[in-house]
C-alpha cells in the first residue's frame, strides 16, 4: 500500500490540481460534468489531492481504498505489479462512479518509458497487451516506449471498467496557458498533443470513448 503525503506545490500540473480541488471545486466539477454525462443532481466527492490530507497522492492498494473499492474479479496484484501508478487526483460521484485523474501542463510531461526490472516488465507488458486489444489498437504499437504513462492509465481504467465492472472514468485535466511550464496555450495544441499519443499507442479515439475524457481549464481564469 502507499500513501504519499505532499506539500503544496508551487508550481505545474500539481499546483493548479490543488488549486482546483481545494480552493476552485466549483470550477473543475463544471469542467468535468459534460464528458462524465453527470446530471444537474449529481455531485463529485474529492478524495486526492485535499489539503485537509497532506495533498495525498495514492497508488497501488491505497488508491483502491481510498475509492471504497474491491476488485472481486481480476485483483491487482494479477494484473499489476508494486509502485504502479500514482494517480494525481481521485474522486467519485453521488450516482457511484469513480474517477481516476491524470493532470499535465506542458506536453513533454506525457512522455515516458517503462523502467520495471524483468519480472515486473513481464507482468506489465502482458496487462498492456490485454487491454490494448480490448481497446482494439494496432497489434505492432509499442505501449512500453514512448507513451507508457499514458497507456498504463489506459490499462487500469481497463481493469477497473471491464474486468471488475466498476464504473470507472479516466480523466486527463491538461492546464492550458501554464506559462512557467512553457506548456501548451491553446487547447488545440493540447488535442494535437493527444492525437499524436492516440497514433503511437495505435488506438482510435472513438474506442477510448466515453470513458476517457480531456478537460482543458485555462490558468489565466483561475
Amino acid at each position: 500500500m502507499s500513501r504519499i503525503a505532499n506539500t503544496k506545490a508551487l508550481k505545474g500540473s500539481q499546483n493548479w490540481l490543488q488549486h482546483l480541488v481545494n480552493s476552485a471545486p466549483a470550477t473543475v466539477d463544471k469542467l468535468l460534468r459534460p464528458g462524465l454525462r453527470l446530471n444537474k443532481d449529481d455531485e463529485i466527492n474529492w478524495l486526492s489531492p485535499l489539503a485537509s490530507e497532506d495533498y495525498a497522492e495514492y497508488q497501488d492498494q491505497s488508491f483502491l481504498e481510498r475509492l471504497s473499492i474491491k476488485l472481486d474479479r481480476r485483483s491487482l496484484g494479477d494484473f499489476w505489479p508494486q509502485r504502479g501508478p500514482v494517480w494525481d487526483g481521485l474522486a467519485t460521484t453521488s450516482r457511484g462512479d469513480v474517477i481516476l485523474i491524470e493532470a499535465k501542463s506542458h506536453v513533454s510531461e506525457m512522455v515516458s518509458s517503462c523502467q520495471a526490472g524483468e519480472m515486473s516488465e513481464a507482468l506489465i507488458e502482458k496487462s498492456l497487451s490485454e487491454a490494448a486489444a480490448h481497446y482494439k489498437a494496432d497489434p505492432n504499437a509499442d505501449w512500453l516506449n514512448g507513451y507508457y504513462q499514458y497507456a498504463n492509465r489506459l490499462a487500469h481504467l481497463y481493469l477497473l471498467r471491464e474486468l471488475n465492472n466498476i464504473s470507472a472514468w479516466l480523466v486527463f485535466v491538461c492546464f492550458v496557458n501554464d506559462a512557467e511550464m512553457h506548456g501548451p496555450k491553446s487547447v488545440v495544441e493540447w488535442q494535437a498533443a493527444i492525437a499524436e499519443i492516440h497514433r503511437h499507442l495505435g488506438v482510435n479515439r472513438d474506442s477510448l470513448y466515453p470513458y476517457v475524457v480531456d478537460v482543458f481549464p485555462d490558468v489565466k481564469r483561475l
